[in-house]
Parts: C-alpha cells; sequence; structure tokens
C-alpha cells in the first residue's frame, strides 16, 4: 500500500466551502479510482487555513498514472483547485509500522 500524502493550503475564509469541496471531490471522484483505499483529512489547528490529506492507493503508479493522467484528476482539480492558496506540496510514502 502507497499513502500519498498532500499539505495543502486554502484561502483565508473559505474553510465551510473548501471542507464541503473536499469531501464531494473525495466521495464523488476520487473514491471511485482504480486502486483507491482509502483517506484521512485533517484540518489543522494552529494553521486552519492547512489540510493535510492522506489517500492510501494500492500501488504508486495508480496515483501518479492512473488517477493524475485521467480525466477524474481534472475533475478532482476543478472541485478543490479553486481554494488552494498555492500548489500543494505532495509525497508518498511505504507504510513501514502500523498500530491500532
Amino acid at each position: 500500500m502507497i499513502l500519498e500524502l498532500a499539505d495543502i493550503r486554502i484561502q483565508p475564509g473559505q474553510n465551510a466551502a473548501f471542507d464541503e469541496a473536499i469531501a464531494r471531490g473525495l466521495r464523488d471522484v476520487i473514491s471511485k479510482s482504480k486502486g483507491f483505499q482509502g483517506f484521512t483529512v485533517n484540518k489543522g489547528i494552529e494553521s486552519p487555513e492547512r489540510y493535510l490529506l492522506q489517500i492510501f492507493w494500492e500501488t504508486l503508479e495508480d496515483h501518479t498514472v492512473g488517477f493524475r493522467q485521467s480525466e477524474a484528476f481534472t475533475q478532482w482539480r476543478a472541485i478543490v483547485g479553486p481554494f488552494f492558496a498555492e500548489p500543494p506540496v505532495v509525497e508518498h510514502f511505504h507504510l513501514l509500522t502500523h498500530s491500532g
């Protein structure tokens, strides 16, 4: 399993609208993509315009090729992109250990 971690900064004062948009985009677009395994979204306390989006993919290519090079990526960015204060920083990780 691959973890995609996106560090997202949105424009001030847009939290309520972005909260709805990211939930809709995950539900209606990303969750239907090949290799999608689940997600978490965390909102900053000290920095309320900062969000950490974690998406779990079966393989790296499911994200970097299958999703990013598809129409679904264009749909996703149309939903959440207007809120971005700057481009998200996206990195990928392998699971090393897990509890719970």
